[in-house]
């Protein structure tokens, strides 16, 4: 009979990594999927008004919104109403170069049915509304939807 002799240490075998790749796209999609991406951050606090008749937007990837609402730092901002514009404050006056921003980032085929989203707070004085529609139709920006929440009767 033949003598059965370990000649050296076995060495463990090596991972199989052919399915590590498989693995690591089905969480990268994963969590595309649940991930909300978010508009931007809000400087100011919105309440929107309440309203009984109320219809949703098509393709909301037309929707350029603008805010308006008291600082959330009050301290530092103050406590009057202030327009936010992207990530950054704003005055009336710059409501035109913000449309025109936005319309040079659609696609041309969209650029004229780009809606203009107001979302004001609730305790917000119509003067500065005012202000913005008429920088809007200097802007040559006519389309308005006013935002707000579903009224609880």
């Amino acid at each position: 009979m033949g003598r059965f002799t370990k000649a050296g240490k076995k060495e463990t075998p090596a991972i199989n990594t052919g399915s590590m790749s498989d693995i690591i796209f089905m969480f990268l999609f994963f969590f595309m999927v649940i991930t909300k991406m978010r508009e931007s951050t809000l400087f100011v606090r919105v309440e929107p008004p309440g309203a009984s008749e109320i219809q949703k937007l098509e393709k909301k990837s037309l929707v350029s919104s603008i805010y308006v609402g008291p600082p959330i730092k009050s301290e530092m901002y103050g406590t009057e109403p202030r327009i936010q514009l992207n990530d950054q404050f704003a005055e009336p006056h710059n409501v035109p170069e913000f449309v025109a921003a936005e319309k040079m980032a659609r696609n041309e085929v969209d650029r004229g049915q780009i809606i203009n989203s107001l979302k004001v707070h609730s305790e917000v004085k119509m003067g500065i509304v005012t202000d913005i529609k008429q920088e809007l139709r200097r802007a040559d920006s006519r389309r308005i939807n006013y935002a707000t929440k579903k009224k609880v009767n």
